[in-house]
């Protein structure tokens, strides 16, 4: 197991980061005659801006690949290429070391532990047994986490192959980096006109993902910062992430599954909460960098404490609601 790789989010509670308020001069190489390159500290301004775009872009793939793959008479479940295709980039990208959001926002931890429970619970009504529900159920869970760990390997193979011929990343000048932040932060900015401009029936379907998508990437990212350091047995901040997004994302669930449905505009807000929100704070991608991070036994006990919390969550929170009459399985809000 390389241990040299380490989860992007992770990367950035290394000591020298740590140690600075806003950047690091790094000394001179005497062999190259390479000038000081800077480093941005994990709390200053550009590292944040760049989280902006990243969740836009990565909530954007995740939502078209879902639209694309679901398709009538389907043969893999739809989020499935979502969460490979999401750990294929992050194992090439912590290959090669970039500091990104993209594959957090791209996965999503939260939508994998709902549909785990709607399998247990056979949300759409399937002509089968209490027998065939176990099965699809434990099928998901474990095609997704071989499917995660395969892609996430898979990233890093060809970033072996690939990284002899790319040049390594050098800081590029201050005019650069003060454009690049800029862009940035207009782009997230930008995600305002959709919602209020395109028609209503967008919002659900993307719009209102977008407006949330940063909020949840930023603060998946402070968590790893402030409590991924704490334990070196378990990520507390990822899983702290992947947690909370998943209690969440059962409560927005619940709101939108009641006998009587919310407004049009409500909604929209809740799948944008759910969709944005929800799948840019949990991440599939991160976690399965930390579970092929760890030593065997970690990697066990930190698979098994996160999916189980995830279900039982989903049993506390959406289970509770439904097992009392007071919600439907399957959402009944009405889009306009």
């Amino acid at each position: 197991m390389d241990h040299s790789n380490k989860d992007i989010d992770r990367s950035t509670n290394h000591p020298e980061t740590e140690e600075t308020a806003e950047t690091i001069e790094r000394p001179p190489s005497s062999s190259q005659g390479v000038p000081p390159q800077k480093i941005y500290g994990p709390l200053s301004f550009p590292v944040l801006a760049l989280l902006m775009p990243a969740s836009v872009f990565g909530v954007l793939a995740r939502l078209g690949l879902l639209a694309l793959m679901n398709y009538d008479g389907h043969s893999v479940f739809p989020l499935a290429y979502v969460q490979a295709v999401g750990c294929l980039i992050m194992g090439f990208a912590v290959k090669l070391k970039p500091a990104f959001g993209f594959c957090g926002s791209l996965t999503t931890f939260s939508t994998w532990q709902l549909d785990v429970f709607n399998a247990w619970i056979n949300a759409n009504n399937f002509s089968r047994s209490g027998l065939g529900n176990f099965l699809d159920g434990i099928g998901l869970s474990t095609i997704t986490l071989s499917l995660a760990l395969a892609s996430l390997s898979f990233g890093q193979s060809i970033a072996s192959i690939l990284a002899p011929h790319i040049h390594q990343f050098t800081t590029p000048a201050r005019p650069f980096r003060y454009g690049l932040s800029c862009i940035s932060v207009l782009t997230y900015a930008a995600t305002l006109l959709p919602y209020f401009l395109l028609p209503s029936r967008l919002r659900h379907e993307v719009t209102a993902a977008l407006v949330f998508s940063y909020p949840g990437a930023l603060l998946r990212y402070l968590l790893s910062v402030f409590l991924n350091p704490r334990s070196k047995a378990v990520p507390l901040g990822t899983l702290t992430a992947n947690s909370l997004g998943t209690v969440l994302l059962a409560a927005f669930h619940v709101l939108q599954s009641t006998t009587i449905p919310p407004s049009p505009n409500r909604c929209a807000i809740l799948q944008g909460l759910s969709d944005g929100l929800c799948g840019s704070l949990t991440t599939v991608s991160t976690f399965a960098a930390e579970v092929y991070d760890l030593e065997p036994f970690s990697a066990s006990r930190y698979v098994l404490i996160s999916w189980g919390c995830g279900q039982i969550l989903m049993v506390l929170v959406f289970g509770t609601s439904l097992w009392t009459g007071r919600v439907e399985k399957i959402p009944t809000c009405i889009y306009q």
